[in-house]
């Protein structure tokens, strides 16, 4: 973008050193170097005389602040792959392009997955207490018991990018993997994957059961009490995707049964202000929305948001852009 002026540019988050320096190369930027998390009023507010905004999820960008913003913003760029925080449909009838950053967080998001069922199945939660409290006892042949991994059956919700590298590393541990998606893999992606055409035609095969989709109108709450009753006793449940998506009563109910034997999340609904009966759970391996959370892939999420900026005011398609 030489030899004209740059861009404006409003970053809403501190970012990565690496990609706020290519952002004061290519941008005339502002930064929140303190940090802060601004309210959905200061979102539209802060935006005023800027062409361009990139926002992270923790910014919500629901349609009153859409309406909101000033005629100056033309596209919003979030460091996220998910853009449930952003109403599109209504930048959209704005006009403002919207991009996400898939891809680049597919194999730290994955290995977050594989960290969720081991930790689980093995009770690695519990069993770090222990020794940190200096609770841990004699050996004992019933003791400290956790479940198998390896030759189980894996059931996999969303067959994206993120839930196929679920599966790919799923047959490292000679797991039988099925999965629900909205449509079938071609054949060359599926790697002997067996679909499933309905949730509950999934469940019964799921001694493991990924959640790996996007949270949407048709995903929240899916994994109630009914979907629970359908897998195989002594299941586990793991989440990597979206909190909403799973019903906090019926899985702590569940837990609390004995009816599933561990859940793994690193989401959860209104986190961080969790629902505070996973803690007192020591069937409950929980994680603080770890998912991207490697220098390499944050610093690639903002490398992939830049990318769709210049794109976009090189007169180009963003290649990630999300609205039509």
């Amino acid at each position: 973008m030489s030899g004209q002026s740059k861009p404006k540019l409003r970053v809403y988050r501190k970012l990565p050193d690496a990609v706020e320096q290519r952002i004061a190369q290519d941008y005339d930027p502002v930064f929140n170097p303190e940090d802060t998390i601004f309210s959905p009023q200061e979102v539209a507010e802060k935006a005023d005389g800027f062409d361009a905004i990139l926002v992270t999820a923790t910014e919500k960008c629901a349609a009153p602040v859409v309406a909101a913003l000033p005629p100056s913003v033309r596209i919003i760029a979030t460091y996220s792959v998910g853009y449930d925080h952003i109403d599109v449909a209504a930048a959209t009838e704005r006009g403002i392009t919207v991009t996400n950053t898939p891809d680049v967080l597919t194999d730290a998001t994955a290995d977050i997955t594989w960290l969720l069922i081991l930790g689980a199945a093995r009770g690695a939660g519990w069993g770090e207490r222990l020794v940190r409290s200096r609770e841990w006892g004699p050996w004992s042949p019933t003791g400290l018991l956790g479940h198998d991994v390896t030759g189980k059956r894996i059931g996999v919700i969303g067959m994206g990018r993120i839930g196929r590298a679920v599966a790919q590393r799923a047959r490292g541990f000679d797991m039988t993997v099925h999965y629900h998606n909205r449509s079938r893999l071609p054949e060359d992606q599926e790697h002997g994957a067996r679909f499933h055409e309905t949730l509950d035609q999934l469940l019964e095969h799921a001694d493991f059961l990924s959640i790996n989709c996007a949270s949407t109108a048709q995903t929240r709450g899916m994994i109630n009490s009914e979907a629970i009753a359908l897998l195989p006793q002594n299941a586990i449940i793991v989440n990597s995707a979206r909190g909403d998506i799973v019903d906090d009563d019926a899985v702590i109910t569940a837990l609390q049964s004995g009816r599933l034997a561990a859940v793994g999340f690193d989401v959860f609904r209104n986190e961080p202000d969790i629902d505070p009966r996973y803690r007192e759970l020591d069937n409950a391996f929980l994680l603080p929305h770890l998912g991207s959370s490697t220098l390499e892939t944050r610093i690639a999420m903002g490398m992939r948001a830049l990318d769709n900026l210049d794109a976009f005011f090189g007169g180009q398609r963003p290649p990630d852009a999300v609205t039509a």
